[in-house]
């Protein structure tokens, strides 16, 4: 269980302070367990997690069918009720498929919704602006727009931000651009709420005004991510940043070696968290040697597992 003092503390903030972006857990035949997301979910939560990114990136949304993607959003809301905001992910890279899919979330009672940059079609400026008005006028859910030039190909622009956050329903941004300069004009101009999506990054971006993180390596250490997070809203810069060192070898572990979502998995299972750590093609496990980095930076930070 997270610190009474830290887990009871609540920011206004539309999304919360922080958020996982939840694996998706599979059966050993690879089917989705919805029983074990909701155990994880109940587990995330009652650790610290004020919000829930459900099948985004880390959730391999790519390779889930539109059924499951619904049947992951009604497990976790099941599991969580109204003790989370419960985020969906249900942006793809073709408008209209992210406009019905996100309908049929909103139909099931979510709390907002995830939208990533549209990938592999390289769109315009206005193009990527369209995309995203589009999709958050189709519903009058709160959205969160997911910047993330690493996987989707093409950055989203300072201006192009600063004009979606004229749009009523974008209330914030999940930066995962590492471009301190740009994300720091954005803050500035806008009132958007914005939420470092690199984990490293959490501490300068937060120090810079982000609200939060949706996170990858809170996973597994839920607990410091929030005393990390009430730190710097309580101004406490010297407690953040001993949490920022320490957790600093645990990013590394999860983020730097093997893909996130395989990493997060293998240590949910070393842990018992997790049945197994089943993945989905063209997701693998890793090989032994693979491996080896990310035990060792485990082992950096005190972690046997």
């Amino acid at each position: 269980m997270a610190d009474s003092q830290t887990s009871s503390i609540k920011y206004d903030y539309t999304f919360g302070t922080l958020s996982v972006a939840m694996v998706t857990p599979f059966t050993t035949d690879g089917a989705v367990d919805y029983n074990e997301a909701q155990k994880l979910a109940s587990k995330l939560v009652d650790d610290g997690c004020d919000s829930l990114v459900v099948t985004g990136t880390t959730g391999e949304t790519s390779t889930l069918t539109d059924e499951e993607n619904l049947g992951m959003f009604k497990a976790v809301l099941e599991a969580v009720g109204d003790r989370a905001k419960v985020i969906a992910g249900t942006g793809t890279n073709d408008t209209a498929h992210s406009v019905s899919l996100s309908k049929r979330a909103a139909d099931l009672g979510v709390h907002g919704l995830l939208i990533v940059t549209p990938y592999y079609n390289k769109p315009s400026q206005a193009g990527v602006q369209a995309h995203f008005e589009t999709i958050a006028s189709a519903t009058d859910l709160p959205v969160m727009v997911y910047d993330i030039p690493g996987r989707s190909g093409i950055a989203i622009s300072s201006e192009t931000l600063i004009r979606l956050a004229e749009h009523p329903n974008i209330k914030a941004v999940k930066d995962a651009k590492a471009d301190y300069l740009a994300t720091t004009r954005v803050m500035a101009q806008t009132d958007l709420d914005y939420y470092s999506g690199d984990d490293g990054l959490t501490l300068p971006l937060m120090a810079a005004g982000a609200v939060g993180l949706v996170s990858v390596t809170a996973h597994v250490a839920t607990q410091q991510y929030r005393q990390l997070v009430v730190a710097m809203h309580s101004g406490d810069l010297a407690t953040a940043r001993k949490l920022h060192f320490q957790l600093d070898p645990v990013q590394r572990a999860i983020m730097t070696h093997i893909q996130g979502a395989v990493a997060a998995k293998t240590i949910l299972h070393r842990q018992h968290v997790l049945p197994n750590a089943v993945v989905r093609l063209p997701l693998v496990q890793p090989s032994d040697a693979e491996l080896q980095p990310v035990l060792a930076d485990l082992r950096e930070a005190g972690w046997e597992i």
